[in-house]
């Protein structure tokens, strides 16, 4: 508490020594591990702790000064430093900040057993037991991959305006992966889990190292997809990755094209999906990999409708797209690494509930797909891929043999036109796969879906 009072007094003092017009201040502490096993050799077994910040100053008629840097010690050289690069930026149009709340608050998750008290050897022995039980004793296993992370992040946010925020979360993340092969044949299996938690929850990565090793050997004798048009059932990791590439990224009010309003696709008002689709982005929505109190700029999270009963109402906003588009903040401005400038981009991700059940979904269905998990996904102008991570044919109602992962191609809203059915079995997919939009730094997200029928998809081909 003490040395929190301490920084919180620090980052008081280099606010009031500012000269600029707006000055922002963001410091981050993180204690992370990780353990690492391929097949049942220890490959990594790390531990770290960094920390730094950066800050940015904005003065009117200028650009945004930004200095990063690791360590605390230097902070109002560091402010004096981004007052300078803002002065040297002049603008034609001057950049505005919507207006977020200026409050002082603290929020303090539970740490669910704080994974700093854990030694490392205690970790090792977790994994080295995992990636046993993934390999499983079955010679068709030729290859394993399975990686324990964990961190526990402090993170501070002061500007001139008033806030002075603080917050401390842990974070889990564990990811198998596995091969299989026989005679001619090969199976992949892959899975993952990211939560915050600690390290009483553990138990939950038991689950994702057996399936891994378990898929794997049974995709051997999997059937194959012929290219062509199908009726499609998604599961929710397929559905909820298939609308993050498409929706979600469009949704980002600072991705191309979006800020001078030029996106045709998602045009405010525009209908592009039945009425049975809504979507959204809440990043305060509990215990999940891309929920936060606060953003990287102060701005409170929220639930964000992005598409309603298939019409556009909203976007993905930081202070200055808020700004712009004539709405508040949406609490989506976030940064990979504390050096980083914010940014607009997804924190949880869902398409809401539908009604019915999966077996209503299936039960018309004469031949089709059920298509399950999501290995990739992309969008290039209106043209997007979905790779599957496993499938069953959909037969007479009702599923039936095991088929390879397949890749779903096609036009993006004529996709969204052939969604024909939303079921009302929705479920979070807390995956620890990270969001890489940009390529910019990975961000933790999560996305979330129920069952979702189209009643025809294009299977381009088999996933290599």
């Amino acid at each position: 508490m003490a040395a929190r009072e301490r920084l919180k007094q620090l980052l008081a003092d280099a606010l009031g020594a500012s000269r600029a017009d707006h000055t922002e201040i963001r410091l981050q502490r993180t204690w992370a591990s990780t353990i690492a096993y391929r097949g049942s050799r220890l490959e990594a077994a790390t531990t770290a702790l960094e920390s730094g910040g950066s800050v940015r100053c904005l003065n009117r008629g200028k650009g945004w000064g930004m200095a990063s840097f690791t360590g605390f010690d230097n902070l109002r050289a560091m402010v004096s430093r981004a007052h300078e690069l803002s002065l040297a930026v002049p603008l034609d149009a001057p950049i505005r900040l919507a207006e977020v709340p200026a409050r002082e608050a603290e929020f303090i998750a539970d740490l669910d057993g704080d994974v700093r008290d854990v030694p490392l050897t205690d970790k090792r022995a977790l994994l080295d037991r995992l990636a046993q039980e993934m390999l499983g004793g079955d010679r068709r296993l030729a290859d394993s991959y399975c990686a324990y992370q964990d961190a526990v992040i402090e993170r501070w946010i002061a500007t001139s305006e008033g806030a002075m925020l603080y917050d401390i979360r842990p974070d889990v993340r564990f990811t198998a992966a596995a091969v299989a092969r026989e005679d001619n044949m090969q199976g992949r299996g892959i899975e993952s889990w990211a939560g915050r938690v600690g390290w009483r929850s553990t138990s939950r990565l038991e689950h994702p190292a057996r399936t891994a090793g378990r898929r794997a050997i049974a995709l051997l004798r999997a059937e194959r997809v012929r290219p062509g048009t199908y009726p499609v059932v998604l599961d929710p990791r397929a559905m909820g990755t298939l609308i993050h590439q498409t929706i979600g990224h469009l949704s980002e009010a600072d991705a191309p094209g979006a800020a001078t309003g030029d996106e045709p696709i998602l045009a405010p008002g525009r209908r592009i999906g039945p009425d049975i689709l809504t979507v959204g982005d809440d990043g305060s929505a509990a215990g999940l990999p891309g929920s936060f109190a606060f953003d990287d700029e102060g701005a409170p999270t929220q639930n964000t409708l992005l598409l309603q009963h298939g019409v556009v109402v909203g976007r993905l906003h930081t202070r200055a797209t808020a700004a712009r588009a004539g709405v508040r903040p949406s609490g989506n401005a976030r940064v990979a690494t504390f050096g980083d400038s914010p940014a607009a981009r997804i924190t949880n991700l869902y398409v809401s509930n539908g009604r019915g059940s999966f077996e209503d979904l299936i039960g018309g269905i004469e031949f089709g797909l059920y298509c399950c998990d999501a290995l990739a996904g992309s969008l290039q102008h209106s043209r997007y891929a979905l790779t599957t991570g496993y499938g069953h044919v959909i037969r007479n109602g009702r599923l039936a043999e095991l088929v390879h992962p397949v890749v779903l191609a096609g036009d993006f809203t004529e996709m969204l036109r052939r969604i024909d059915a939303v079921a009302g079995d929705f479920s979070w997919n807390p995956l620890a796969a990270g969001c890489t939009q940009g390529g910019s730094g990975a961000i933790a997200v999560a996305d979330g879906a129920p069952h979702v029928r189209f009643d025809g998809l294009a299977v381009a081909g088999e996933a290599g």
